[in-house]
């Protein structure tokens, strides 16, 4: 699906229109749920409802990522029909770097089962920030690697080419799209300390945390597009997410003495985004003198 998605539908750069960024997430949802109905019917209805409720986690967190690209192509400038590419490899490297994460958690739960507890500490905390964070600031300068980059290789200015590297009178360059590039993927090691111990309350199955990290991850570029340009009017939405974070971690510290299901986990992450979505909505309504 990746290889179609550049290879065919995106070529040659170009602005992701909100039709094609609305068919996409479309197709990521279908493709996501036929995926799910087919480990229903393979592995049973228990497996598929831990899936389900990983991807609604996992895709509700990835709202988070999008404020944060926002800022992060607003910061470098980014033109919009290069954004496309950015975020293409910004997912695939997200896709490696986190069956990597996913592949250490496992192991060390496998080990130090009360790691879990740890987990759900991490959580809590991370949840709690971003109750009361203001607002998504960052901060390339300090990125260890952007620096180590531009130490070893002169940049090139400005956008007039969607490459990452170019070669003058024999001498290499890095252009801005790779400093974008390694912010992006940076970041995303930021938001997988959440998003995959958030997945491990539900199962410790590996395949079912990756997989639904997998689809998550798949239909984020769509909804970026889909979305970028109205995400600051879901005012209560970064509020939804702390509840759905800190009401995770406590699952997870409580697990060892109250076991909370995952039709009823599920249920409560759906009420609390739903809640969040709607009084956005109706705050802007008001706004608007509605």
């Amino acid at each position: 699906m990746l290889a179609i998605d550049l290879g065919v539908f995106h070529r040659t750069p170009q602005i992701v229109s909100m039709k094609e960024a609305t068919i996409w997430s479309i197709v990521w949802i279908v493709l996501a749920l036929l995926f799910n109905a087919g480990i229903v019917i393979f592995a049973g209805t228990a497996k598929g409802l831990e899936f389900f409720t990983g991807y609604v986690i996992e895709r509700a967190l990835s709202m988070d990522n999008i404020f944060v690209f926002v800022v992060i192509f607003s910061y470098f400038g980014v033109p919009s029909h290069y954004q496309h590419k950015i975020l293409f490899w910004g997912v695939l490297g997200a896709l490696v770097m986190r069956s990597v994460f996913i592949a250490a958690g496992v192991a060390l739960i496998v080990r130090f089962e009360w790691i879990l507890y740890i987990f759900g500490a991490i959580l809590i905390a991370s949840g709690w920030k971003m109750m009361f964070q203001e607002g998504m600031e960052v901060h390339p300068e300090k990125n260890v690697l952007i620096r180590l980059a531009r130490k070893f290789f002169p940049v090139v200015q400005g956008y007039d080419t969607a490459k990452f590297f170019l070669r003058k009178n024999g001498k290499l360059f890095i252009t801005p799209m790779l400093l974008v590039l390694i912010t992006v993927e940076t970041t995303d090691v930021v938001f997988a300390v959440d998003s995959i111990p958030a997945v491990f309350a539900v199962t410790r199955d590996p395949f079912i945390v990756y997989s639904s990290n997998v689809f998550a991850i798949l239909g984020l570029r769509a909804m970026y597009f889909l979305l970028a340009g109205v995400m600051n009017t879901f005012y209560y939405l970064r509020h939804g997410l702390s509840i759905v974070l800190i009401f995770v971690g406590v699952k997870m510290l409580v697990d060892g003495f109250y076991h909370i299901s995952i039709g009823l986990s599920l249920l409560v992450i759906l009420v609390v985004l739903s809640v969040a979505v709607g009084m956005s909505m109706y705050r802007n309504k008001k706004a608007s003198g509605e």
